[in-house]
C-alpha cells in the first residue's frame, strides 16, 4: 500500500513538472516580467497569442525594448506583421535606430518596405551616413585621332532612401559610368588633351545625371587611372588596305581568266578556221579533175591558173623582200 502510494506521488510530481514546463512554454513569464520593467506594454494574452502563431516571443519583446529605448514608438503588431510577411525585425530596428541618430527621415513603413524588398536596410542606412566608394572596371575607348584610353574610375555613392524600393543597384551605375566615359572619351579631337585634363571626363559624365532612377546618388567621379592602348585607327586602315587589295587582286584574277578563255576561244576558231580553208584546199583538186572531165577547163587553162599563181608567188616573195630590206636598213640608221 506504501509503495503504490509512493509511486502514485512520483507520477504526479512528473506530470506536474511537465505541465509546468508547458505552462512557461506558452506562458513566459519571464519574458513578461523583463518587457514590464522595461516599460514596454505587453500583456500575457499576447505572448500567448505570438506562441500560437508561432512567432518567438522573445525576438518581437527584444524588439520592443530595444526601440523603447531609443525612443521609437513602434507597437508589438507592427513587428509581429513583418515578421509574418518574412521581414527581419532585428535589422529593422537597428535601421531605424541608426537613422534616427543621423538625422535621417525613415519611416517603419519605408524601412519594412525597404527590408521586404531584399535589401539590407541597416546596410542602407550606413551608406547614407558613410559614402560607400565603387570601383569601375577598366573601360576602353577611342578618341577622334584614332588612340584607344583605358580608364578606371572610382564614383563615390550615398543611398538613396526614397529610391531604395524599386531602384536600380550598383550594376546599372557602373554601367552608365561606363557609358559616360566612352562617350566623352569618343567626343575628344585627341587622346592627349583627354590626358592633359583627366578632370574633364568627371564633369561631363556628372553632368549626364546617371544616378535618376536609381537607388544610389553619384556624390562624385574621380579618374583614378588613365592609360593609352592600341592604335585602333592605324589598325583599322590597315585592315581596310588588306580588303581592298584582296578586292583588287580578286579582280585582276577574274580579268587574267576572261583573257586566257578569250584566247583559248581565239586559238579554237583558228583551228576551225584552218581546218576549213584545208578542207577547201582539198577540194580544189577535185573541181579542176571535175573540169577537165567536163570540158569545161583545158590544158592551156589550166597552165595559164598555174603561171599564174606563180607570179603571184614571186611578186609577193619580192615585195616581202624589199621590205625586209627596207626595215633592216632603217634599224642600221
Amino acid at each position: 500500500m506504501v509503495e503504490g502510494s509512493f509511486l502514485f506521488v512520483l507520477i504526479a510530481a512528473f506530470a506536474g513538472i511537465v505541465l509546468l514546463f508547458i505552462f512557461l512554454y506558452f506562458v513566459p513569464v519571464n519574458l513578461w516580467i523583463t518587457a514590464q520593467f522595461s516599460n514596454v506594454r505587453v500583456g500575457i494574452g499576447e505572448l500567448i497569442g505570438m506562441r500560437i502563431r508561432k512567432v518567438p516571443p522573445s525576438l518581437i519583446v527584444n524588439a520592443m525594448i530595444t526601440a523603447t529605448k531609443a525612443g521609437l514608438q513602434l507597437t508589438t503588431n507592427d513587428l509581429e506583421t513583418h515578421f509574418l510577411a518574412g521581414g527581419n525585425v532585428p535589422a529593422v530596428i537597428r535601421a531605424l535606430i541608426s537613422a534616427d541618430k543621423a538625422n535621417i527621415t525613415l519611416s517603419f513603413k519605408q524601412a519594412t518596405a525597404i527590408d521586404l524588398a531584399g535589401r539590407d536596410v541597416f546596410e542602407a542606412v550606413q551608406i547614407s551616413v558613410n559614402p560607400k566608394v565603387i570601383n569601375t572596371p577598366n573601360v576602353a575607348a577611342v578618341a577622334a585621332d584614332g588612340i584607344q584610353l583605358v580608364a578606371k574610375a572610382r564614383v563615390t555613392v550615398r543611398a538613396n532612401i526614397a529610391q531604395l524600393v524599386g531602384g536600380a543597384g550598383e550594376e546599372t551605375i557602373l554601367a552608365r559610368v561606363g557609358e559616360g566615359i566612352v562617350t566623352s572619351i569618343g567626343s575628344a579631337i585627341t587622346h592627349k588633351s583627354v590626358l592633359e585634363n583627366p578632370d574633364k571626363i568627371s564633369k561631363l559624365v556628372l553632368q549626364r545625371g546617371l544616378d535618376a532612377g536609381t537607388a544610389f546618388e553619384i556624390l562624385s567621379i574621380d579618374i583614378a587611372d588613365i592609360d593609352v592602348g592600341a592604335n585602333i585607327g592605324a589598325k583599322l586602315q590597315i585592315d581596310q588596305a588588306s580588303a581592298d587589295l584582296k578586292v583588287a587582286e580578286a579582280k585582276a584574277e577574274e580579268r587574267r581568266a576572261m583573257a586566257v578563255a578569250l584566247e583559248q576561244e581565239m586559238k579554237a576558231k583558228n583551228v576551225e578556221m584552218r581546218a576549213k580553208v584545208v578542207e577547201a584546199e582539198a577540194e580544189v583538186p577535185k573541181a579542176i579533175a571535175e573540169a577537165f572531165r567536163s570540158g569545161q577547163l583545158g590544158i592551156m587553162d589550166y597552165y595559164k591558173m598555174e603561171n599564174v599563181k606563180s607570179d603571184t608567188a614571186m611578186r609577193d616573195s619580192i615585195a616581202n623582200s624589199g621590205k625586209e630590206s627596207k626595215d633592216s636598213g632603217s634599224n642600221k640608221s
